[in-house]
């Protein structure tokens, strides 16, 4: 089983880390670093499709990690921890880290498209 998991391993390393909530937001106001958080659910097949065609992309994530701290809240186990409308999943909501919402992306969009809607609040160090 060990071994399968080394194996395993590379097919994962090039996606988004996603934090908690908790080690995201702390996170966040010690680097000073805008929160991009990622509202999911497990029944959310536009959910799981971004997650592949976006998120598991090495550019893309080397993009989102060099400009948020991502946090993923799964509705499906939690409500969200922070006054937000969400209207649909997925729904993205950046924070600055003092968690005040900057802005709303609801649905589910493609990378180039993604990057565009959310470059404005990009926090580089």
């Amino acid at each position: 089983m060990n071994k399968l998991l080394w194996l395993l391993l590379p097919l994962f390393a090039d996606a988004v880390e996603w934090r908690s909530w908790a080690a995201g937001t702390a996170e966040a106001a010690q680097r000073g670093r805008n929160i991009l958080a990622a509202l999911v659910r497990d029944d959310c097949h536009y959910c799981h499709d971004m997650e592949r065609a976006v998120f598991d992309d090495a550019e893309m994530s080397r993009w989102v990690e060099g400009c948020f701290v991502p946090v993923k809240i799964n509705l499906s186990k939690r409500d969200v921890p922070f006054e937000a409308r969400v209207p649909m999943s997925p729904t993205f909501i950046i924070l600055n880290p003092e968690g005040r919402v900057i802005k709303t992306v609801p649905g589910s969009w493609n990378r180039e498209d993604f990057t565009a809607l959310t470059e404005a609040a990009c926090t580089k160090e």
